[in-house]
């Protein structure tokens, strides 16, 4: 064997050798990679609450639009999303009956195999243990995954509603609740999300143009302050907060199916929304919705 050839011989072993060792270190190509969906299960901050990426929501209009569906029509939905994957499933106390059409939806499907989150109305001398043994029995569920103080709206409302949060902290030592934190409606209370450390859960309104989002109230129905809130929100996952989208299509005002992807595309595209609710009212909604995160999320 010539040196030339001696030469090139030892450097290609070397280079496949090289290569067999540090093969763990060489990135797997895009291609590679496992196809992120709706369906996936992801942890919610540091909670250790895993939920889907896609909750079906029952407050549309305060769950109105939930409501007229009827029972049958109702759990025929649900058991759709639910076989399609969608184990999330977000109700609330002012939601008007739909704890108990969300329980007998659920019913006879394992608890183990879906998450109950749930909200309850802002009472500071709420007696809560109470009024979460109430949940749990319209409900049917010995736990909730999540409970949220539901629609804080003032920059005060840590403080204001301290009392609760300690009750919330009790039942969640005692895992009644498994993560606790709050639904937050408007600039002022948004601001004072970062760096509160007891909010395990933040659900938040997120979408690209403000349609239904957050402002200050002296400025009305104009649209929310993208930006702001974006920042907050980074801000709120950055320190171990799961981050829950809502009104990812302005509450039914998004009628285009353009306008939909987008509001999907930039809140997935922010990489501090772990997961969404939406609120639906037909097999054919749920299956879009979760065609169009598919979607975002291989962008």
């Amino acid at each position: 064997m010539s040196k030339c050839n001696r030469r090139h011989f030892f450097k290609s072993t070397v280079g496949l050798a090289g290569a067999a060792a540090l093969g763990s270190l060489v990135p797997t190509p895009v291609a590679a990679q496992a196809k992120r969906s709706a369906t996936d299960w992801v942890t919610l901050g540091e909670s250790g609450v895993q939920v889907t990426r896609l909750a079906f929501g029952t407050g549309t209009f305060g769950g109105r639009v939930q409501r007229e569906l009827g029972q049958p029509e109702f759990t025929r939905l649900v058991r759709h999303a639910y076989d399609r994957g969608v184990r999330f499933f977000e109700t609330a106390e002012s939601y008007g009956g739909m704890h108990g059409m969300l329980a007998e939806a659920l019913k006879g499907l394992p608890r183990d195999s879906y998450r109950l989150m749930t909200k309850m109305r802002l009472r500071p001398t709420e007696p809560v243990p109470a009024t979460i043994d109430r949940f749990r029995r319209e409900l049917n569920s010995e736990y909730f995954d999540i409970v949220l103080l539901h629609c804080v709206r003032t920059p005060d409302w840590s403080k204001t509603y301290e009392p609760l949060r300690d009750q919330f902290s009790e039942l969640k030592h005692k895992k009644v609740m498994l993560s606790h934190g709050a639904s937050c409606h408007g600039l002022m209370p948004i601001r004072q999300f970062p760096g509160n450390k007891w909010l395990d859960v933040a659900l938040c309104r997120i979408n690209h143009n403000g349609t239904r989002m957050d402002t200050v109230p002296s400025e009305g129905n104009t649209p929310g302050d993208v930006p702001e809130v974006t920042g907050h929100l980074a801000k709120i996952h950055a320190q171990g907060t799961g981050v829950l989208g809502m009104k990812l299509v302005g509450e039914g005002k998004f009628t285009s199916g353009e306008d939909r992807q987008k509001a999907v595309n930039y809140a997935f595209g922010t990489g501090s929304v772990d997961a969404v609710t939406m609120g639906f009212k037909s097999p054919a909604e749920v299956d879009e919705a979760i065609e169009r995160i598919n979607r975002a999320l291989s962008l």
